[in-house]
């Protein structure tokens, strides 16, 4: 079976493909073996080394007040940045000349630093400047760092995603008489928000997985830190790591897969439903197409039509 974008196998194809993939399965089983006896003979397989998690103590006191304070930091930082971003990112569209450049310079200078900069700094600021307590400061200072680079961040991707729709789309929206921040908010940003999803969820991703700098420079008491009290205690490097990365693939994968729901949601909502109006479901009006039809009868409306005064 052939389509535009993928042809029929052939033969010689169809063996070369079954080759490749008994390849590719033998070699995947030897890296697991390889793996499996690595962790075997330097004894990190033992009951004794996973066994905390699979009781509650462990938990309770390392990992879930740490997954708390991860949660916590990747919501704070997203709620502030999608709205900062996409800010930020509409400012860079301006036609004018004193919003478009400051917008610019923000954008450039925030998305040139990095983030464990941003977040050393602001420990630095709240440390000297506020009152923010000490207990505080690190999840303020992982929160602003992240708030500034992925806003910036964020920024450049509406400012594409608007880019990269139509210009006949603006252009009509203006003939019909439409301002320019209605033609923005109306028309160009809810189509440009579907193109733009799977950008922002990576930048979410990317959110997620850097609140981890803050425990590894700012005591910042999240999972990754926490795991690290935990291995002091247990002992158990290889285990504990392997449950943190296990916890962090189904944090980003429950954000990737909720995206994706919103993606096709989103992309069903736009479809016309297809349906087709029945001949009696339309109505005439001939004085909306220019006057009476015919020579027959008063106002002259075409036969069996309904004429309205």
């Amino acid at each position: 079976m052939s389509s535009v974008l993928y042809d029929a196998q052939g033969p010689r194809a169809k063996r070369r493909n079954v080759l490749f993939t008994g390849v590719f399965v033998v070699a995947l089983a030897a890296v697991v073996w390889w793996v499996y006896t690595s962790l075997d003979d330097k004894n990190q397989l033992e009951w004794a080394l996973w066994k905390p998690f699979f009781g509650t103590e462990a938990w309770s006191t390392y990992l879930w007040p740490g997954l708390q304070n991860t949660l916590k930091a990747a919501a704070l930082a997203m709620v502030i940045a999608l709205p900062f971003g996409a800010i930020l990112g509409i400012a860079r569209l301006s036609d004018h000349v004193w919003v478009r450049v400051p917008a610019a310079l923000v954008v450039e200078f925030f998305r040139a630093i990095p983030v464990l900069v941003l977040m050393i700094f602001g420990l630095a600021l709240y440390a000297n400047y506020t009152s923010v307590s000490s207990d505080d400061r690190p999840l303020y200072a992982v929160v602003t760092g992240l708030v500034l680079y992925n806003a910036a961040v964020l920024a450049e991707i509406v400012r594409a995603g608007i880019l990269a729709l139509p210009k006949g789309q603006s252009e009509a929206a203006v003939a019909i008489g439409m301002r320019k921040g209605q033609v923005m908010r109306l028309i160009l940003l809810p189509q440009s928000v579907t193109a733009m999803l799977p950008a922002i969820v990576s930048q979410l991703v990317v959110i997620v997985k850097d609140t981890a700098l803050g425990g590894a420079v700012l005591t910042f008491p999240e999972l990754l830190a926490s795991g690290n009290t935990m291995i002091g205690y247990y002992g158990n490097t290889i285990a504990t790591f392997t449950v943190i990365a296990v916890i962090f693939i189904a944090l980003n994968f429950s954000i990737t897969t909720f995206a994706g729901w919103l993606e096709a949601r989103l992309r069903r909502s736009k479809k016309s439903t297809g349906a087709v109006l029945g001949e009696d479901a339309v109505e005439i009006n001939p004085a909306a197409v220019g006057g009476g039809f015919g020579t027959g009868g008063e106002g002259g409306g075409l036969p069996g039509s309904r004429t309205y005064l």
